[in-house]
């Protein structure tokens, strides 16, 4: 599938699958979207000093490394959890301009130890973050009770539905613990009723830039 490099409306760049006409992070605006939706509504609606995030749809990294600037910021203590498929190649990740568009020239060095960090393998960035990378599909999400907070960002349910059912709810339901939180960019109604059919409390909340509304989910 042909990809390429393209510009957002906030100036951060994002990864185009052009027979899907889908983007890895949203056109208007990839890191807007990424503090809206994992940040402002998912990260910061946790209190505790310590979180375990599991992020489906690891893909280029952004969610991983605007975390860390959060947790360096808030003095966070946070276990990441990252599964990916199908990881993005070095020469692509080299390409996009994240460390430029947050002004934090002095992430470079955390963002290229993420992603060069060994698959599969838990490793400390720092003395408040450590990160495990699963080359995984997402049927295969085993985990119970495990985490705080899951950030949903795989593709769209246009070009994806089979990854935005109620049997792949459930997986993540089982994943986190009690009061646990998922929090995902799309408000499509059919993933709100695949959520609620598995037992989360779900809440429609303004959406990012581009958006009318996304989705956050509670487990009781």
């Amino acid at each position: 599938m042909k990809r390429k490099i393209v510009s957002t409306a906030d100036g951060s760049t994002t990864i185009q699958l052009e027979e899907w006409n889908e983007h890895y992070h949203s056109k208007h605006g990839a890191i807007q979207e990424a503090y809206h939706v994992f940040i402002k509504n998912g990260l910061y609606s946790r209190s505790s000093s310590e979180i375990a995030i599991l992020e489906m749809g690891f893909g280029t990294g952004l969610n991983a490394l605007i975390t860390y600037l959060e947790a360096e910021k808030n003095n966070l203590r946070v276990y990441y959890v990252g599964m990916e498929a199908f990881p993005v190649p070095n020469k692509e990740l080299e390409q996009l301009n994240f460390i430029t568009g947050l002004g934090v020239d002095h992430l470079e060095p955390v963002f290229s130890g993420i992603h060069n960090s060994p698959w599969d393998q838990t490793v400390e960035i720092s003395s408040f973050f450590s990160i495990c990378k699963c080359q995984a599909d997402f049927m295969t999400l085993d985990h119970q009770q495990a985490f705080n907070l899951i950030y949903f960002d795989a593709f769209g349910p246009r070009v994806q539905p089979e990854l935005w059912t109620a049997v792949v709810f459930e997986k993540t339901y089982n994943a986190l613990k009690s009061d646990g939180v998922l929090v995902t960019y799309s408000a499509k109604g059919s993933v709100r009723r695949a959520m609620e059919e598995v037992g989360f409390r779900v809440e429609r909340l303004p959406g990012p830039p581009g958006k009318r509304e996304m989705l956050r989910a509670t487990k009781p």
